[in-house]
């Protein structure tokens, strides 16, 4: 107590702080005047307030459930993605084995034994003496 005696601004702000404190504790309490009753707003406050954080849980149960539902979309999208490209590697897959018989079909009848007996199954003969053109000497 003695550092109160020697600053009496210290003092002061005690009383300015105890006096405004108690302001303020007694205003959380509504004024009552004699002979009336207080309002008992206990079961009010505890329905907005279970009101309150009901609309957020909904909130939060409506985003977590379309959530999930969004996950399950995109689930089942990349699921039919993945069947519809293994079913075009299977496609891809049959392409070029038929690509490869036709190459090897072609290479067989493209060979000179083959050409020859074509040719010959057509009635071509084969020429003894071969003629050529020399187109420099100007047509005579």
């Amino acid at each position: 107590m003695a550092i109160f005696e020697l600053a009496p601004a210290l003092k002061i702000s005690r009383k300015v702080v105890k006096e405004q404190t108690n302001r303020v504790v007694l205003k959380l309490v509504p004024e009552v005047k004699s002979g009336q009753a207080v309002a008992d707003r206990t079961f009010g406050i505890i329905l907005a307030t279970i009101f309150t954080l009901g609309l957020f849980a909904l909130l939060v149960i409506n985003t977590a459930t379309l959530g999930l539902f969004a996950l399950l979309v995109i689930n089942t999208a990349l699921a039919q993605d993945a069947f519809k490209l293994s079913e075009l590697k299977v496609q891809a897959q049959i392409l070029k084995d038929e690509r490869e018989a036709i190459l090897k079909e072609v290479a067989k009848k493209s060979s000179p034994d083959q050409l020859a007996e074509s040719a010959s199954n057509l009635g071509m003969i084969a020429a003894k003496k071969p003629y050529f053109l020399d187109m420099s000497v100007g047509g005579q």
